[in-house]
C-alpha cells in the first residue's frame, strides 16, 4: 500500500474541522459544542482518506 500526501484543500478542511472541534470542546459554542468530538473524528477520517486514496 503506497501512501501519498493529501491535496492541500483536503488538509485545510481537516484542519478547520479539527480546530472547530477543539474550540467547541474548550469553549461553549452553541452549535459546535454538541458535536465537537465528531468534528475532530471527521477531520481525522478525512486526512486518513486523503492519505490512502489518490485524488482526495
Amino acid at each position: 500500500m503506497k501512501l501519498q500526501a493529501p491535496k492541500q484543500i483536503t488538509f485545510w478542511i481537516a484542519v478547520i474541522l479539527a480546530v472547530l472541534g477543539l474550540l467547541g470542546q474548550l469553549v461553549v459554542i452553541p452549535v459546535v459544542s454538541g458535536v465537537a468530538f465528531w468534528l475532530v473524528l471527521a477531520a481525522f477520517v478525512l486526512l486518513l482518506l486523503g492519505v490512502l486514496f489518490d485524488g482526495i
